[in-house]
């Protein structure tokens, strides 16, 4: 794989392997710590299917919204009329959409602690889902609500898709929930996917499970991608605070250009060979 053209302007982090061998395919900055937005909500359905596998939750059980944790922008829940909940369907909504108000509702439950210490547990020094979601961030309040490295994102990727974190069980059901998963806005468009129904194969019989991150000065990709000829994990992320310029057109460019790549990796054809044999 060779790396496309990334804007200079933005901090990077890129790392892309081969999900069966674990060969490095492609690299750039991928020890070098970005912030991730959304990315670190995979941590919490760690610990959440953790749980729930150990007994400690009931998936039946219903969650709870701390009034001073209320936020809306990204999910549905904050739009739903009902926001009575259990945990199997806030954790779905966490996966498929990435539900603020759910992952705010699941830290509650779980303790922001213990969510903090699931990177840790894992073996990662460089990556974290550091706090709630906030409407807004001041003195005072964690600096970010995620942050990573790609090198450590890929792993994580890669060992779920191998079924090697926490358990089988557990890793399946964080699987499962980001199966539904619906932003295919960044280095998965160049699967053309279906956005809202790929839990099985689809498009030249890719499978996708992943999960993305977006802030006005942030896009972050990471995920596991299967194809007849082949599996990737992979993690991309970039930032660009503190510039003038609004990136993200050139950043999602050299993202897509990354997972045009990767689709012809895991797939063996070229993009537009649309045959169903």
């Amino acid at each position: 794989m060779n790396l496309p053209e990334l804007d200079s302007r933005a901090k990077w982090t890129v790392h892309v392997v081969d999900a069966a061998t674990g060969e490095e395919l492609l690299s750039h900055g991928a020890d070098v710590v970005c912030e991730t937005a959304s990315i670190g909500k995979v941590f919490l359905l760690i610990e959440v299917a953790r749980r729930l596998e150990s007994g400690e939750l009931s998936a039946d059980a219903r969650v709870e919204i701390p009034e001073e944790h209320r936020v809306a922008d990204s999910g549905l829940l904050y739009l739903m009329g009902s926001q009575d909940l259990p945990v199997r369907d806030a954790a779905l909504l966490v996966g498929a959409v990435s539900d603020n108000l759910a992952t705010n509702a699941l830290i509650s439950l779980c303790g922001l602690e213990s969510v903090r210490a699931v990177a840790g547990e894992l073996g990662y020094e460089n990556t974290e889902l550091h706090d709630y979601i906030r409407d807004g961030r001041g003195p005072g309040l964690p600096w970010t609500p995620s942050f990573g490295t790609a090198r450590e994102l890929s792993d994580f990727m890669r060992r779920l898709g191998d079924r090697e974190l926490v358990s089988e069980a557990v890793s399946d059901r964080v699987l499962d929930w980001l199966a539904a998963g619906a932003d295919t806005s960044m280095l998965a468009d160049a699967f053309s996917l279906d956005p809202l129904a790929h839990l099985e194969p689809e498009y030249q019989d890719i499978l996708l499970r992943h999960k993305t991150g977006s802030t006005s000065v942030t896009r972050a990709d990471i995920g596991i991608v299967s194809g007849p000829a082949g599996s990737v994990a992979y993690a991309v992320a970039a930032n660009w605070k503190g510039r003038t310029e609004d990136l993200r057109v050139p950043v999602i460019d050299a993202i897509r250009a990354i997972g045009e790549q990767i689709r012809a990796r895991v797939t063996g054809r070229e993009r537009d060979d649309w045959s169903l044999s």
